[in-house]
């Protein structure tokens, strides 16, 4: 367990890595379709630079935020707060900030940036399907993501797949604000400089790499929080039994969007269950295993 959370954490830097380099590249590609590389690459540094510091003191607010989530009151939400404590006290973590959103899905994701700046959101619909045993389960999942240093890397990476997607609408908006225009190579002004064509290919390919790169930031992560929930609880049915509800539960989670996707108990979009001819290809954006294969796993416990 504690070579897994280890390992988390070396994935996690990595990730943060891959994220800061691809935001450079697309400012690269940005700065190919202008006309300026080099500018486009310090623009792309200094906004990474910028997200990176922003996301890192305030990712969590802006998770919560994009949720809409709101506090949890201590005396209309009695049984949360207790679940929560108890399971804090079991697990020797500092008790998180919970928040409530008003949506009818089953779900619940936990953010922050360590242990000691954490919060946990659940859905109305988590509270009101499930049972004592069931959401004790589900709470043990999130303190788990906290407790393993997961919410860091997963929360910034709200903000930095935002970061990608808005540098590649930056510049190819100001590139039609241009007319079309690509730059020139040569005085005469009747020949397309090639590399230009390619900095537009990146930019329509960095967001889709962003995705993918999100997507693989909590499949392992909700695997090993599973296991570390039964552990906390030491009661692996009721783990199971919740994630059954939620498997059979098709309502949408509608405070959920593309960039917090990944936080999520189970993923809250399209494309887990899908099948078909782009099965394949959904499987590269899915932010989660299937619920399938994390009950069979701890049917296995």
């Amino acid at each position: 367990m504690y070579d897994l959370i280890a390992s988390n954490k070396r994935r996690s830097v990595f990730l943060l890595l891959g994220f800061s380099f691809l935001l450079v590249v697309t400012g690269s590609a940005a700065g190919l379709v202008l006309g300026n590389p080099i500018v486009g690459t310090i623009f792309a540094l200094i906004v990474s630079g910028a997200m990176a510091v922003i996301s890192y003191w305030n990712s969590d607010k802006i998770a919560l935020k994009v949720s809409r989530a709101k506090p949890a009151d201590e005396v209309v939400y009695k049984r949360l707060h207790n679940l929560v404590e108890n399971l804090c006290i079991a697990g020797g973590l500092p008790k998180p900030r919970l928040y409530v959103i008003q949506d009818d899905a089953p779900n619940a994701f936990a953010t922050g940036r360590n242990p000691k700046h954490a919060a946990v959101a659940v859905t109305s619909g988590l509270l009101e399907k499930l049972d004592r045993v069931e959401l004790e389960g589900v709470l043990a999942h999130e303190l788990s993501h906290i407790k393993n240093y997961d919410i860091l890397v997963s929360t910034l990476a709200v903000t930095l797949v935002g970061a990608v997607a808005l540098l590649t609408d930056i510049a190819i908006r100001m590139m039609w604000w241009n007319g079309g225009r690509v730059s020139r190579s040569n005085d005469r002004g009747n020949s397309s400089n090639p590399l230009a064509f390619v900095g537009f290919a990146l930019l329509i390919i960095a967001p889709l790499v962003a995705r993918m790169m999100q997507a693989t930031i909590s499949r392992r992560r909700e695997t090993l929080a599973d296991v570390s929930a039964c552990q906390l609880t030491r009661y692996p049915p009721g783990l199971i039994s919740a994630l059954e509800k939620l498997q059979a539960d098709s309502t949408v989670t509608h405070s959920a969007s593309m960039a917090t996707a990944h936080m999520w108990i189970e993923q809250p979009l399209s494309g887990v269950r899908d099948s078909g001819k782009l099965a394949g290809f959904h499987k590269l954006f899915n932010t989660h295993p299937p619920l399938s294969e994390r009950i069979a796993l701890l049917r296995e416990i």
